[in-house]
């Protein structure tokens, strides 16, 4: 464990919480903040809607500096793409913290690109194909971080491609619905649910891990992350199954 990586998640939770307490005055001032985006697609289990609301609130002021920069929903989905790669980097080295933050740095482009675009009237289908394809390789790239830094364990190892299968596999079968022309049955561990998860799986292995370790020498530092990766894995091939068996049942 690297000592120093817990910086990272308290700069990361330093600005969350001024994000919380400036969405607080909204509320006193004006009330809860609604999301068009948010309540289409709806919230999910661990990340309920009033989350996804200020979350989107919260990147207003950035999409409105993006916009008057010039710069293109396209140009911020790639650099949501090398954020998350380096996330996985960051994770292959044991740099959790880092990780931690430049995995929800990753996230919150993936949502402004689809804000910038709405505000300058750009969306295209393209630009819904190169979102779709980078959220799969920023995902593969965060899961293959951790399976570079399990390689020397099977278990562990075998557990991290777990959860990629199933990550990949709700995906498919959202996409195959759609292909097919069948409405994508909601579920557990969508793309969002899954990185919260496993971002904060990190994000408490590099805070807590210390802490950890020193009352119960028997675990690992990253076990935080090991619960995450679990509930992806199991919960998420399980939703992955569900989702598919309720696509057939339509068809028939």
């Amino acid at each position: 464990m690297v000592v120093k990586d817990i910086y990272f998640v308290w700069t990361l939770a330093a600005l969350a919480g001024f994000a919380a307490v400036a969405y607080a005055v909204r509320i006193a001032v004006r009330g809860v903040a609604r999301s068009e985006r948010v309540s289409r697609i709806g919230g999910t289990a661990i990340l309920g809607q009033s989350v996804m609301d200020w979350t989107y609130w919260a990147v207003e002021p950035i999409v409105g500096v993006f916009v008057s920069l010039g710069i293109t929903p396209n140009g911020v989905t790639w650099t949501a793409l090398v954020l998350g790669s380096g996330a996985g980097v960051a994770l292959g080295f044991g740099w959790f913290g880092l990780a931690t933050l430049l995995a929800t740095m990753s996230t919150i482009f993936d949502i402004l690109d689809g804000q910038v675009a709405r505000m300058t009237n750009t969306g295209s289908n393209k630009g819904e194909l190169l979102d779709a394809a980078i959220d799969r390789y920023t995902e593969f790239a965060f899961l293959a971080g951790l399976a570079v830094f399990f390689h020397n364990s099977v278990p562990l190892l075998a557990l991290t491609l777990g959860a990629l299968l199933a990550s990949f596999m709700v995906s498919y079968a959202s996409a195959k619905a759609e292909a097919l022309q069948v409405t994508p049955p909601r579920g557990l561990m969508r793309r969002h649910e899954r990185s919260t998860y496993l971002i904060v799986g990190a994000g408490f292995s590099a805070m807590f891990g210390g802490w950890l370790t020193a009352r119960f020498p028997d675990l690992p530092w990253y076990s935080f992350e090991l619960l995450a990766i679990a509930c992806v894995a199991v919960i998420g091939n399980f939703a992955a199954v569900q989702r598919l068996v309720r696509v057939g049942r339509a068809l028939k």
